[in-house]
């Protein structure tokens, strides 16, 4: 495969990862709206949550640009289930709870105002932003021989359902250390993550895919379990990872929950169908960087069809770089300007 890391490492650093100040400026938000739903409870007289969590992608580091600047950030709201009870002391319904949240966040501030969904209650800013505010319960329960207490969470979806995104990070960052020894001290620079950013940015890569291919937190899950490090070759660690994707969905298109014991997509599921057929079909793409001919112009065709994109196009051929003396000044990156967040 002809080396393309250099152009991939650039692309994913361009036009996929979320920046600092991206990340700032979604957390601002976030925060905003927690003083919000504090003040609103407090003026509806309600309970007040006993904290608040970034969860799912945000808080995994594995968020990625948009250029529509259609994203959100998950941050959770937490009560004590003892403190959600109706007036005659039985337990408020998950709709119940869902639509008290959503009445506390109401604000003149909001062109588009809250609203309750399914799993959550959903916030929205202009230029496509929106914050989603799932509402769990805890139940503390102490052992009265050993003193230890356990605790466990619901989901106000549908119905109150077991669920802990916190579990989840934990999860995801427990996979990062097991590849890399310290995921604190490597943070989100390691390429399973690079990878898992890079696999979602070809899955948002066609605004019509929108909708009919599998969640973030399935990719997540996919990738994690069919990661392979390569040194130095995020473009062989993300093609590789796609065949065994592809090759893994043909015989079982199930995803399992990977700290539940429940799936994220059950067998026959249409959304990872969709993403077995497309990988299939994208990865036709990348067949010629196997050709030993292959030219530098050739390849980034062959990834900027494969994205979707222009970037790789702009990328200059490193031999075209070299000095009198035989000797690379690297390759370059040429930035493509403004980005949104997703």
């Amino acid at each position: 495969m002809r080396n393309t890391n250099a152009e991939v490492r650039g692309f994913h650093k361009e036009r996929v990862r979320m920046d600092d100040d991206g990340r700032s400026d979604i957390l601002s938000k976030a925060k905003a709206n927690r003083k919000r739903l504090r003040r609103g409870l407090i003026r509806d007289d309600e309970p007040a949550p006993f904290g608040s969590q970034t969860q799912g992608s945000y808080s995994m580091r594995t968020m990625i640009q948009d250029g529509d600047g259609d994203f959100d950030i998950d941050d959770g709201a937490y009560f004590e289930k003892a403190a959600l009870v109706g007036d005659r002391g039985a337990d408020r319904s998950a709709l119940n709870v869902r639509k008290m949240v959503c009445a506390a966040l109401q604000d003149d501030f909001f062109n588009d105002k809250p609203e309750v969904r399914t799993n959550c209650v959903r916030v929205y800013y202009s230029g496509g932003y929106h914050v989603d505010v799932p509402v769990y319960r805890r139940t503390r329960t102490k052992d009265q021989w050993t003193g230890v207490v356990t605790e466990t969470f619901e989901l106000a979806g549908a119905d109150w359902k077991p669920s802990d995104a916190l579990n989840v990070t934990k999860w995801f960052k427990r996979r990062n250390n097991e590849l890399y020894g310290d995921a604190s001290a490597n943070g989100d620079r390691g390429q399973f993550v690079r990878v898992v950013r890079l696999v979602k940015a070809f899955a948002r890569s066609r605004p019509h895919w929108k909708g009919k291919i599998a969640s973030g937190f399935a990719l997540s899950r996919l990738v994690s379990d069919h990661f392979v490090e390569r040194l130095e070759r995020d473009d062989e660690a993300l093609r590789d990872v796609l065949v065994a994707i592809r090759d893994r969905l043909a015989w079982n298109s199930a995803v399992d929950h990977p700290t539940l014991n429940e799936r994220i997509a059950e067998a026959g599921d249409a959304k990872t169908e969709f993403l077995r057929n497309k990988i299939t079909e994208k990865l036709a793409h990348l067949s010629v960087v196997d050709d030993p001919d292959c030219t530098h112009q050739e390849a980034m065709n062959a990834w900027d069809r494969f994205f979707r994109s222009d970037f790789f196009g702009l990328q200059p051929d490193p031999d075209d770089e070299k000095d009198l003396d035989g000797k690379t000044s690297g390759p370059a990156v040429i930035k493509s300007g403004g980005h949104g967040y997703a």
